[in-house]
């Protein structure tokens, strides 16, 4: 069982300063919106440790990138985008002093990777190979998690791999029909360590979700996707609407990073 989720709170320079933003974000929508989201990840038994905004760092809610987790051991990322390196600094901090978790820096200095290109299966690591994360980034990750397998997947147009397929279930991928997805699970068929079940969902945005302790959350803005998880997904759901972050490239995983902290 998972315990523990990382949050941040929005700054207000989200709204027009956050990266990738395509259109007028609704500030105090959003703020609502992450009250629902830290509500829904309270709800499948996670302790929420809730971080302070920061407005120098516009994109800081989307935690996701700043850190990798597992097995009890926190890799520090170092996201690809250069205004977005500070924001391990408190992530850092709250693992270190909060959660006592031991830490793993990377060492090279040309690495760079973003942890919403990371996959855990729960058997190996999928690690997309974008704008954000490069192969020495994919090497750090190897050596810092020797004991699982680790398969780099090139990511053409996507802003990260789990923009394209995540969890949806145990050993179950959740991918959209885009040409894009379908390329990526065909190439994970033929190099990762294990075989997986899939679901297939009409929208792109909607193969980003979570699976944890039990429960599926996905976004509820996709009437059709939302109609494949009620068919295909025989526990628990909660839909919610992100609408606000989805404006700044943000998908369900990005403002969290939930972890499984033994006692």
């Amino acid at each position: 069982m998972s315990t523990h989720a990382i949050v941040r709170r929005i700054p207000n320079s989200f709204k027009t300063l956050a990266l990738g933003i395509s259109d007028e974000i609704d500030l105090e929508k959003a703020k609502t919106q992450h009250e629902e989201y830290c509500k829904a990840l309270r709800n499948v038994g996670l302790k929420v440790i809730e971080l302070p905004e920061d407005e120098n760092l516009p994109d800081s809610v989307f935690v996701e990138d700043t850190a990798v987790i597992c097995n009890g051991t926190a890799l520090i990322c170092r996201p690809g985008h250069p205004t977005r390196q500070k924001e391990v600094e408190m992530i850092r901090t709250v693992i270190k002093k909060e959660l006592e978790l031991p830490i793993l820096e990377i060492s090279d200095p040309e690495a760079t990777i973003d942890g919403g290109d990371v996959l855990f299966t729960g058997r190996e690591f999928l690690v997309g190979l974008s704008s954000r994360t490069n192969e020495a980034g994919s090497r750090a990750l190897a050596a810092a998690f020797p004991e699982y397998p680790v398969t780099p997947i090139r990511i053409k147009h996507k802003l990260h791999l789990k923009t394209s397929l995540t969890m949806a279930g145990p050993d179950t991928l959740c991918v959209s029909e885009e040409q894009e997805s379908q390329d990526i699970l065909k190439k994970i068929e033929q190099e990762a360590s294990f075989q997986y079940k899939t679901i297939t969902v009409p929208d792109g945005d909607a193969a980003n979700c979570i699976y944890v302790n039990g429960t599926l959350i996905h976004l509820s803005e996709f009437p059709n996707s939302t109609k494949v998880f009620e068919e295909k997904v025989d526990f628990n759901r909660i839909a919610l609407n992100i609408s606000e972050f989805r404006k700044a490239d943000g998908s369900l995983t990005c403002p969290s990073i939930v972890i499984k902290k033994t006692k």
